[in-house]
């Protein structure tokens, strides 16, 4: 019975810590740490199929050492609905990104932002 119980409390646990809803800013900051540190597995985790295969064809050129610091900072953010905008810079490169993402699943997404995607920035 014990045995039950422990694994019980271990089991809530686990999941409750592995699943944080992360805000569009938390998980752009995840997704260019992760892309610029080339950790494919949490870059594929927190991206659409259509993101993932557009940053991981060029996140060759981008490749930064595992232990220097992003500097992550969100220059600004626009949520519609379901569509979240966030510009950012890092000390990787010296002009702002944008990222767009999309919730799926009740988590939020980087996905794909096409040449026609009219963003609010």
């Amino acid at each position: 019975m014990k045995k039950f119980v422990v694994f019980s409390l271990l089991l809530l646990f686990i999941s409750c810590t592995g699943n944080k809803n992360m805000s569009p800013s938390e998980t752009a900051k995840v997704v260019a740490e992760s892309f610029y540190h080339s950790d494919k597995a949490t870059l594929k985790n927190y991206t659409t199929a259509e993101g993932y295969a557009n940053l991981s064809s060029i996140q060759e050129m981008f490749v930064e050492d595992k232990n220097s610091e992003s500097d992550f900072k969100v220059v600004d953010e626009a949520t519609e609905g379901d569509v979240a905008w966030i510009k950012y810079s890092t000390a990787y490169d010296p002009k702002p990104g944008v990222f767009k993402l999309v919730q799926k699943d009740g988590q939020w997404k980087v996905t794909h932002n096409g040449p026609r995607d009219k963003g609010p920035f």
